[in-house]
């Protein structure tokens, strides 16, 4: 029986964060210091006996100093970069604890320091980071459908269909869904 897709990408992320772990020598203990994420979810994240939730991702995307682009882009089963990125071939990843869909519509590349994300918040949706996996990150953030409320430095932005929100962020962020039906929204991001 073949195993399902999002199973086999939950192994591969498993797997790529026990390496980023081992590459720089850290033990489980290091890893939750620096990430403040206990060690005993860190040690099944790495098993793959948990799906990560992207507040957890983000949190192990600033301590490796990447962002969940890059990490997510590195488990995808893809040869190389392409310029032309078809949407069956842009990598989904779901956080099926917040409601949060993320498809990487335009991927990272080494020689770019722009990507763009498609995001969708399920109806009451509420997902917060508690730091950006690099500070300085620029953001666009592009309402498509339904209603969004973005806090950042302690301002909540309230977004609806057509709005764009254009930040850095230095500290915690988050994102709501405002409204009864789910919200879509494009997140261009910039490396600083």
């Amino acid at each position: 029986m073949k195993q399902p897709v999002e199973d086999e990408v939950d192994a591969r992320l498993a797997a790529r964060l026990a390496e980023l772990r081992g590459e720089r020598g850290w033990s489980l203990g290091e890893l939750a210091e620096r990430s403040g994420v206990s060690r005993s979810t860190l040690s099944r994240a790495e098993r793959a006996e948990i799906s990560p939730t992207a507040a957890l991702l983000n949190r192990l995307c600033h301590v490796y100093g990447r962002t969940m682009s890059r990490l997510l882009s590195e488990v995808e089963a893809q040869t190389g970069p392409v310029p032309l990125v078809r949407a069956g071939e842009q990598g989904v990843w779901e956080d099926r604890a917040s409601g949060f869909v993320r498809r990487s519509v335009s991927p990272p590349h080494p020689a770019l320091r722009g990507e763009l994300v498609e995001g969708r918040l399920a109806a009451g949706a509420d997902l917060a980071y508690d730091r950006p996996p690099v500070p300085g990150l620029e953001q666009h953030i592009w309402v498509l459908e339904g209603a969004l409320a973005v806090t950042a430095q302690d301002v909540e932005h309230r977004l609806d269909a057509g709005d764009c929100l254009r930040l850095r962020v230095w500290g915690p962020t988050r994102f709501r869904c405002t409204g009864d039906r789910e919200t879509r929204y494009v997140l261009a991001v910039v490396l600083p």
